[in-house]
């Protein structure tokens, strides 16, 4: 799942958590490693401008330190930057951030990349924000070779050049899992041919499918057999029988409905489902991870 609090666009956030802090991060990253979830997310945003912070607010942790922070209170979920706007900074910088999450949380990370949208954060930075996916590509390239194996890694490209730099710690997976978000033509062709996993970005379940299709079909072409975790964002869920307004699209009711409604997913050759749980407050959200876990979770296999 999404962690709740770091990231408060009105598309998804609650009422509560305006009024969250650290203590509840906390609470509801341990909720879920109880609860045997896979990982948890943060988002990234360097500033917001004024035309968006209306629907996107300006509440957006940054992901290095909010995950760093929550792999010293957890010790299985996996750490997932959903997604890094790794075009924003050098690729070596991205490196050394990275790599020593993964260092100290004993190899947990999993590094999800995206291209970005606001223009003004590209331009306030001093990166071409018409150039970003032709950067993300590259970048993808050169985090490869830096969050390899070798102390003194080399790249040479277009944007980025360096070899003779040595950066330690080194990570402690052997390879970083590395998923690239989004859902135009072109993030869906990054994810086959550069990426180990695709985090989409919003498409119902009628556009999964040919989504999905499509990845399989330029993986194919390109001659990569090497697996591709493919992900899906499910609707609002909310276990049980809700005693208020939980909106149209959420899916609810008792577990086996739940879970049937969610089967589909892996129908469409989906292998991994980011959840969000409608809720009211902290207790309430991690109440619902728990009954998620212990009721929903184990009739999805």
């Amino acid at each position: 799942m999404q962690l709740p609090v770091q990231s408060q666009s009105t598309i998804y956030a609650e009422l509560w958590e305006a009024g969250a802090g650290p203590e509840d991060l906390v609470a509801v990253a341990r909720a879920a490693e109880r609860a045997g979830f896979d990982y948890v997310a943060s988002c990234d945003h360097v500033a917001v401008p004024r035309r968006l912070a209306p629907a996107m607010s300006t509440v957006w942790y940054d992901p290095v330190a909010t995950l760093s922070y929550l792999a010293g209170v957890t010790e299985r979920v996996r750490l997932l930057s959903h997604v890094a706007i790794v075009g924003l900074r050098h690729p070596l910088v991205t490196a050394k951030q990275y790599a020593t999450l993964d260092h100290l949380s004993g190899g947990r990370l999993v590094l999800g990349v995206g291209a970005g949208h606001v223009e003004e954060e590209f331009e306030a930075l001093g990166v071409d924000f018409r150039r970003r996916g032709a950067v993300l590509d590259e970048c993808i390239d050169a985090l490869r070779a830096a969050l390899g194996p070798e102390e003194f890694p080399e790249y040479h490209g277009k944007s980025y050049d360096f070899e003779g730099l040595g950066q330690r710690p080194r990570p402690r997976q052997e390879n970083i899992p590395l998923w690239v978000g989004g859902s135009s033509p072109a993030a869906v062709r990054r994810a086959a041919l550069k990426g180990d996993g695709w985090l989409p970005q919003g498409d119902p379940r009628d556009r999964l499918p040919g989504q999905i299709g499509r990845l399989r079909r330029l993986r194919a072409e390109a001659g990569i057999e090497a697996p591709l975790t493919v992900g899906a964002i499910t609707e609002p869920l909310y276990v049980g029988d809700p005693a208020w307004d939980v909106g149209r699209r959420t899916v609810s009711g008792a577990p086996e409905a739940v879970a049937e409604s969610l089967r589909a997913y892996r129908a469409m050759g989906v292998d991994q489902i980011q959840v969000r749980f409608r809720c009211r407050s902290r207790t309430e959200l991690t109440d619902q991870i728990a009954a998620f876990g212990a009721e929903v979770a184990p009739r999805l296999d």
